[in-house]
């Protein structure tokens, strides 16, 4: 197999692509807040590590962003390239687009790293699903809370929902052993479109809420 694509297929190939794309995403939140200059580069930062602090902590193992300093220069990459194509200079409405195709793709690469790791450390369905989980929404749900918004996964898009299918079914394609390239790139693929579609359309999940009185 290609060097490149072998690496796509790995847990080091998805980590990378929902690193700048939640670096891009928690950017372009930044911006749209009015945050400065530090508060840009914090929210960044966050976005882009905090999923992959708390899958790390899970598992057992030190943070690899302590160990090594690839995500800190895919983070720096990436606001460089934000910076020089002046996303911040773009229409409120084109930022939003932008975020949410930056957001959606990030989902998805973080729940399959998070569940492609788990399956690598042979833990069972729950555990798999769990460290997608919270990989792909950790550090969103700290972004949101950072600029005092409620996190996406409380209340729209299909969020939380989507990581989970995602995480569920490479699961289930791993058990069956059929985790290649191909079908992997297909579930990346078909979960970044759910994504879109459920933002794009205004699909959520059934709502409880008590009556209001009067």
């Amino acid at each position: 197999m290609d060097p490149v694509w072998r690496f796509l297929l790995d847990f080091d190939g998805y980590a990378a692509i929902g690193t700048v794309a939640f670096a891009i995403s928690g950017y372009l939140l930044g911006v749209r807040k009015h945050l400065d200059l530090l508060g840009i580069i914090i929210v960044t930062l966050l976005t882009a590590i905090g999923g992959g602090i708390i899958r790390d902590v899970l598992v057992g193992r030190m943070p690899q962003v302590f160990l090594g300093n690839t995500s800190l220069v895919i983070i720096t990459g990436a606001m460089l390239f934000a910076l020089a194509a002046r996303l911040h200079k773009r229409e409120y409405e084109v930022l939003t687009r932008l975020f949410i195709i930056a957001d959606s793709i990030g989902l998805v690469a973080f729940s399959l790293a998070g569940a492609k790791l788990g399956v690598e450390y042979h833990i069972n369905a729950f555990g798999v699903i769990l460290l997608g989980f919270v990989t792909a929404v950790g550090g969103g749900i700290v972004r949101d809370m950072m600029v005092n918004e409620v996190p996406f996964i409380l209340h729209k898009d299909f969020y939380g929902t989507v990581s989970i299918l995602v995480a569920t079914v490479l699961y289930v394609l791993a058990e069956l052993g059929w985790d290649h390239l191909i079908a992997v790139q297909l579930v990346f693929a078909c979960g970044v479109a759910l994504r879109l579609l459920a933002h794009w359309s205004e699909l959520t999940l059934p709502k409880i809420a008590s009556r209001s009185k009067g």
